[in-house]
């Protein structure tokens, strides 16, 4: 008997949970996780909290959906092209997709509030650095893609943890802040290339 794959949810399901998401985005965005419940949500969707509770067991599993979604857009920016002309050495390419990353950051309130404010719930940052592992993974492909790495250890995951560092620096700036100021963002950037840089010589030759 052949496995059959998962079904996608229906079209009208699909319409119900990103309303869900819409509007706990919307709300993290300007109360921060304090103020989300299945209740306000579903008031701010404008549908029962039966049917929240329909398709999320509780807030942490809210909140786990909108990370895979932030997480979505990281992807998106890191796999976005790139002029290979353009880049003389490795640290262009670094600037390149940490500058996409930022602007994220930068027109995302909600994505500030789950990556980066310190909200104390381990379901999330477990699901976030499990997301960083994977776009430690694209990173490392996107620099192979234009320049010859290297062998990087096996033991470490270096882009990932690079990216790790970086949004502690980030996280610092929204916790005194309540945004990523250009000097903070400067400084995560900085953070991103001396880890790297522990790895990958100066110079690399492109592809």
């Amino acid at each position: 008997m052949t496995a059959t794959a998962p079904r996608k949810p229906r079209a009208r399901s699909q319409a119900r949970i990103d309303a869900i998401l819409d509007a706990a985005r919307t709300l993290l965005a300007a109360e921060g996780v304090a103020g989300l419940s299945i209740y306000s949500v579903a008031e701010r969707a404008q549908i029962p909290p039966s049917s929240v509770y329909h398709f999320f067991a509780g807030v942490p599993a809210l909140l786990e959906a909108l990370t895979a979604d932030v997480h979505g857009a990281f992807r998106a920016a890191i796999q976005a092209p790139i002029d290979h002309e353009c880049l003389k050495q490795w640290r262009d390419l670094s600037c390149i997709v940490e500058q996409r990353m930022l602007t994220i950051y930068d027109q995302d309130a909600a994505a500030r509030q789950l990556i980066l404010a310190q909200h104390g719930l381990t379901e999330v940052t477990q699901a976030d650095r499990q997301h960083d592992l994977e776009l430690g993974d694209l990173m490392f492909k996107v620099f192979n893609r234009h320049f010859e790495l290297p062998t990087l250890p096996s033991d470490v995951d270096v882009f990932a943890l690079a990216l790790e560092l970086s949004d502690r620096v980030y996280a610092r700036s929204v916790h005194q802040h309540g945004l990523i100021t250009p000097r903070m963002a400067e400084e995560g950037m900085r953070v991103f290339d001396a880890y790297v840089g522990l790895y990958l010589p100066v110079y690399l030759p492109r592809r």
